[in-house]
Order: C-alpha cells, then structure tokens, then sequence
C-alpha cells in the first residue's frame, strides 16, 4: 500500500506524521508555555479512515488551540506495539491514543460493551446514548480503571459480517472455523464453536493469506479493499451483526488530562466530536464505491447470512452479554444502561427510520442525477 497515494486521495495528505527510532523520541516538552503531546494508535500509520482519523485528531487540536497543544500521532509498532497502547497512555510514557475500546477488554470486562454490543446500537443512537443517555459517564468510569479519559472519536458505521473462505449455510458451519474477531462477537463465534484469534490490523491480512486464520471480520468495503483481504478470502458476508457500529476511542492519561486547562480540555473535547463525525461520514461516503470494486473487478461473492445463522448467533449473543455482564459490577451497569437506551431507540426507530427505509426502497420512479 503507497501510504502517500492513500492520504492524498483522502484529502488529508498533510496530517501524515513523522516516522522516527522509538529511541529517538524526546520526552514531551513544555516550553513557553507550549504543550507537546504524542499519540500511538492501534492502527497502520495513515490507513484509511483509522488512522487518518487519529491524524486529524491531532491536526485540529493543534489548529482550535493556536499551537499551544500540538500532538504528533505514531501508528502502529512506531512507538509501542498496537495492543500495548492503553499500556503506554496508562503508564504515561506518551500522553494520547487511539484505537477502539474492544481491545481494553483484558484490562477491564466492561471496555467490549463500550466498542459495540452484537445487533446493539446504530453510529446515531450509540452518540446519542454517549451525549446524552449517560454513556460518556459510564465510559468514563471505565477507563478511569486504566488511568485514562474517555472520548468518543470516530465511528465505523455497520460493518460487513465478514471474510470467510466457505460458504456460511448454518451455524454449525463455525464449529472449528479459525476466525479473527474481538470483543463480544468474537465471544459469541465461540460459543457457536470457533477458534477465536485476536489479531491487529497490520497482521490480519498475512494471517489470512497464510491460513494460519480461515475469516477474519475488518470493517468494510472501504477498509478491506486497502487490505486487500479479497486476494486470500472468497466469500464476503453481511450484515455485521456483531459491530452494527463501532465506536474508536481517544485515551488521555489522566494525568496529563487533569494537567490541561479548561480552555485546552474544551479544544480537545471539540475536536474528537468533529472527529467521530467525520470519521463516521468518510465510511458513509466511501463504502459503496469500495463494495463495486471488490464485487465487479475484484470478483468477491457477496452473501447475506441466512436468517438460521443471525437467529442462531441472536440467541447466543444473549446469553455471552449476560454471562460477560456477570464477571463484575461495572459490566453489569454498563450493558444494562446500553440495553434500556437500545429498547428506547428501537421503539423510535420502529416509526421513524425502518419505516422511511422500507418506503424509499418502493417502485416509484424518482428524480435521477444529471448525465444519468
């Protein structure tokens, strides 16, 4: 992948950072009153809509505070390993990250309900739970366990159900199948009997190629095109019952969080909500386009999981939610808060957006864009 190639065509070429030796990296610096943060993030420096999303990050947190607060953003393996980010943040040695919340779980149970619980939330209810349903309290509490502040900043939108390399015709077709996907759905493909793997970004692809994993799950057409995960897998399905939309996390140790004054706290609070948006909104943009290459060039099988298979994973995500939700407390109160706000939602969605969604898919003609 031309990294280059791939930020310029985003429009964004100028927020790729500086790649240096991790021995190299000065300790943040305070200098007239200037703050210099580092942010690691769990994704390839610069991928598509990931980590173009933790650079924009940093880019308008310099620009909204007039340089007081510049922040230089590290992908993946630049400073730490993607999985030991929390790690870093939490311990101080840099003072932002970036990544999602599903990857925490180890540290603390309740991190996977933050990310997406399976046929949970929408992108537009889970903001609306975390602005105002209580959930930017609750996220809060939780990653105040790993020695961080919590932001919502950036969101997947429903992913695609995933790559696999047989066709899915039942749920007895997990038994044994080697599929990389975190969180809870990747707890509910084991209760169906897969062999879960717990892979970063950078490695799924190799992974897959090898057959070290037979599926993987990613995001979507958008992300798994730049992957290339069409050349090592045939079969692509939907929908993404698992991660219907999939919040990204910005981490602050809190430390350095409690250090800022207000006016700064306020810029970088401003910033990962212009964040979460335009993340979520590149997705939405650039999904389908990405769908027809993988599909019409690329000759991927696109298939919908049969209604055996959801009702089967439906049914098993249930009792995973409740048996994870067990573990402590905090789990407990966070997946009950999202389940009220998701029957709330639900309720509303059932004479707003399924109804308009059935309506607009009617035979009527309508208005087509000049040139056809």
């Amino acid at each position: 992948m031309d990294r280059r190639k791939i930020v310029k065509s985003l429009g964004i070429g100028g927020l790729a950072s500086g790649v240096a030796a991790a021995s190299s990296f000065p300790k943040p610096a305070i200098s007239q009153g200037l703050l210099q943060w580092r942010l690691v993030t769990t994704w390839p420096a610069n991928f598509p809509g990931l980590g173009t999303g933790a650079n924009l990050l940093g880019e308008l947190i310099g620009k909204m505070s007039d340089g007081r607060l510049t922040v230089q953003v590290f992908g993946a393996g630049e400073i730490v390993p993607a999985f030991e980010a929390m790690d870093a943040v939490g311990s101080g040695t840099v003072e932002m990250g970036h990544g999602a919340p599903y990857y925490w779980q180890g540290k603390v149970n309740a991190a996977s309900y933050i990310a997406a619980i399976p046929f949970g939330l929408t992108a537009q209810e889970q903001n609306a739970w975390f602005y105002f349903g209580g959930g930017q309290e609750l996220a809060d509490k939780v990653y105040a366990e790993m020695g961080a502040k919590f932001f919502p900043s950036g969101n997947t939108g429903t992913q695609m159900g995933g790559w696999f390399n047989k066709e899915m015709n039942g749920l007895a077709d997990y038994q044994g199948l080697k599929m990389r996907i975190p969180g809870l759905g990747g707890k509910v493909v084991a209760a169906a009997g897969g062999n879960v793997v717990n892979l970063p970004g950078g490695e799924i692809p190799p992974a897959l190629q090898s057959g070290a994993i037979d599926a993987t799950e990613w995001v979507g057409p958008y992300n798994d095109l730049a992957f290339g995960l069409y050349q090592a897998a045939k079969y692509y399905y939907y929908p993404g019952w698992h991660e219907p939309a999939t919040v990204l996390d910005c981490f602050i140790n809190m430390a350095a969080w409690e250090g800022l004054p207000d006016d700064l706290k306020a810029v970088v609070e401003a910033a990962n909500r212009a964040v979460n948006v335009t993340v979520l909104s590149e997705f939405v943009a650039r999904n389908n386009d990405a769908l027809n290459t993988l599909v019409n060039e690329h000759g991927v099988e696109l298939r919908p999981f049969n209604d055996e298979i959801l009702s089967g994973l439906g049914q098993l995500a249930g009792q995973v939610m409740n048996d994870e939700a067990s573990v402590d407390p905090l789990s407990r109160e966070v997946m009950d808060s999202i389940l009220r706000f998701r029957t709330m939602a639900g309720a509303w969605a059932g004479v707003s957006e399924q109804p308009f969604m059935s309506a607009r898919l009617l035979p009527f003609e309508f208005a087509t864009p000049s040139g056809g």
